[in-house]
């Protein structure tokens, strides 16, 4: 699975380093860093990352086709 990020679109809500912290996270100015950018989420990631999408608050996560 492949996530899509609109760093535009993220306003720094944190829900889905909440959710999947292995996955993203937030730094001091809270700008979002998804750590397996241009990568597959590893299987074991799979669930956290899906809830993380799923609760961004401002649609800036999609799970590419």
């Amino acid at each position: 699975m492949k996530i899509s990020v609109d760093y535009a679109r993220c306003e720094g809500h944190g829900l889905c380093a909440d959710q999947a912290p292995d996955v993203f996270s937030l730094d001091d100015d809270a700008e979002l860093t998804y750590h397996f950018e241009d990568l597959e989420v590893p299987d074991e990631h799979t669930p956290a990352a899906r809830a993380a999408v799923n609760v961004c608050p401002v649609a800036a996560l999609r799970v590419q086709p």
